[in-house]
């Protein structure tokens, strides 16, 4: 079960409020202006800044 695409559609970074993408391997989601990434954990996205890794 993938993420749906109606919630990629309103899912933003916390920290800049930019979009965010999933990622190719859908393992998270990454936001373009920040370059964080944020965790996919059993399907659920974990928008927790202290998650995140910078790309």
């Amino acid at each position: 079960m993938a993420i749906a695409k109606n919630l990629l559609e309103i899912l933003v970074c916390p920290v800049c409020k930019t979009p965010v993408e999933l990622l190719q391997e859908e393992n998270g989601l990454r936001c373009g202006a920040c370059r964080l990434v944020y965790p996919v954990r059993d399907d659920i996205p974990v928008m927790l800044v202290d998650e995140a890794r910078r790309e």
